[in-house]
């Protein structure tokens, strides 16, 4: 059996190629933590990819995350933050003591030092503030003087700007003494004496300019900007209009304050896509797929109460004709409860189990552990919310054995309709099947079967 075959086994890189994250999958990584191979890990880990490695990170039960979070250095870790969701770096947090977080956040850069500012509590954040240098302090409290969700948060530190007034060959010259941020421009912003913004010297065009020319007579003049007050959806829009490789940010007077690269747009524009995805299932894009059940179900409890209101509603229309019905048209008003609050239920699951699957971070080592954490939720929530829709039916129809059944029923649909959302899409795809196309279908035929068959036979036993 090759190891493409059996992902349990920890591939060795080839001797003239650095090991990257591509070369472990999330199964090799659980197996060489529980049997505590943790020098197996280090060098491919280090030599991963940010991106890839924070997805691995993110694809892993709380246990094994913080053991493969030890194994990263602090320059490491400042690397893979950035690209992790705000609730799997917040339970990174978590565990860090505060000397471990200074240290990391030394390697950062301050727009990157601002997003773990927003993870922490008030108190851990000034800690951190407070133990800045006095340059890159106040660096990041002038980006934390921007609400959280605009421009002005995600200013990058390598722009530089220069007077028009200033020859091609004079700007070369200037901008070889700041190698350091030069790297990564693509232009030079022009402004006035004043600041304000003028015009965009992209550095293919100073290179092949005049070298006495001014800066005037070769630059784009009035480049579009946005404010730094701009939402985190009009920069998106902004670089999906312009397409430029950056974009100037200004203030309400047109004062050059800084300027965002378009990285930083396909970023936000992920986050849009998930944030569309979730929200679909009443959830947030920022939600871990490994996060303990207590968080979780908080999460997730919120809309299935949402739920119930609508589903009474419904109900309600149907039982105000029960004048001259009996206990068994009773039944049928209640019904829709059952199978509804399971479909809910289960959508949310299997919405968070679709993104998994296409991101790779479900394989069949953790399977296990998300199945038993969606068993945990469903029970939380399934228990509360059974209690209140029985203690409605009880204020409803004043028989307690009907209440009975129909929480009992509640409770089974909504873990049964959970473990499916899991299960399900897990199954498909083992089949080649698409599970995005198929799962919710077969999602609603097991919420339906088993919240009627859970409920009548329930009522069938006991009331008949």
């Amino acid at each position: 059996m090759s190891q493409q075959d059996n992902p349990s086994v920890l591939p060795e890189a080839p001797q003239d190629e650095p090991a990257t994250v591509e070369s472990l999958s999330v199964n090799a990584v659980i197996e060489a933590l529980h049997e505590e191979r943790l020098e197996d890990l280090k060098a491919p880990l280090l030599a991963a990819p940010p991106a890839g490695l924070a997805r691995l990170v993110e694809s892993l039960p709380p246990t094994e995350r913080a053991q493969l979070w030890e194994l990263l250095d602090a320059e490491s870790a400042a690397e893979v933050l950035p690209y992790l969701h705000d609730d799997a770096r917040t339970s990174i947090f978590e565990e860090m003591e505060d000397s471990e977080l200074l240290a990391t956040t030394e390697w950062m850069e301050a727009q990157e030092v601002v997003d773990v500012i927003d993870d922490l509590s008030d108190e851990r954040g000034q800690i951190l503030i407070d133990s800045l240098e006095a340059d890159n302090r106040a660096r990041v409290e002038s980006l934390l003087a921007f609400e959280e969700g605009t421009a002005g948060r995600h200013l990058t530190s390598s722009h530089l700007s220069i007077r028009a007034d200033v020859q091609v060959d004079v700007a070369l010259r200037w901008l070889r003494l700041r190698s350091g941020v030069a790297e990564d421009l693509d232009c030079l912003w022009v402004v006035d004496p004043e600041g304000r913004l003028i015009g965009r010297a992209p550095l293919a065009v100073l290179v092949a300019a005049n070298s006495s020319a001014l800066l005037s007579e070769v630059m784009d003049a009035d480049p579009p900007s946005i404010l730094g007050s701009a939402t985190d959806h009009e920069i998106v829009a902004h670089f999906e209009q312009y397409l430029q490789p950056s974009t100037a940010v200004v203030d309400e007077q047109g004062l050059l304050v800084g300027s965002i690269e378009m990285a930083e747009a396909i970023g936000l524009l992920r986050e849009e896509a998930d944030h569309s995805l979730l929200k679909s299932a009443g959830l947030d894009e920022d939600a871990d797929l490994f996060a303990p059940v207590l968080p979780s179900a908080r999460r997730r409890g919120v809309w299935l109460g949402i739920n119930l209101l609508t589903v009474l509603l419904a109900a309600w229309m149907i039982g105000r004709f029960q004048a001259a019905l009996d206990e068994i048209v009773a039944l049928a008003v209640l019904m829709p409860i059952v199978a509804s609050m399971g479909g809910i239920a289960g959508s949310q699951t299997l919405t968070l189990a679709i993104r998994g699957l296409a991101l790779d971070q479900i394989q069949s080592k953790n399977i296990r552990w998300l199945t038993g954490k969606e068993f945990g939720v469903a029970l939380l929530n399934g228990s509360f919310w059974a209690l209140v829709i029985g203690g409605i039916t009880w204020l409803w129809f004043r028989s307690g054995p009907l209440a009975a059944v129909i929480a009992a029923a509640t409770l089974v649909n909504v873990i049964s309709a959970v473990l499916a959302g899991v299960i399900v899409p897990f199954a498909l795809k083992r089949l080649k099947i698409d599970p995005a196309l198929s799962g919710a279908v077969i999602l609603t035929t097991v919420s339906d079967v088993v919240g009627f068959t859970a409920f009548l036979g329930l009522a069938t036993y006991f009331l008949l």
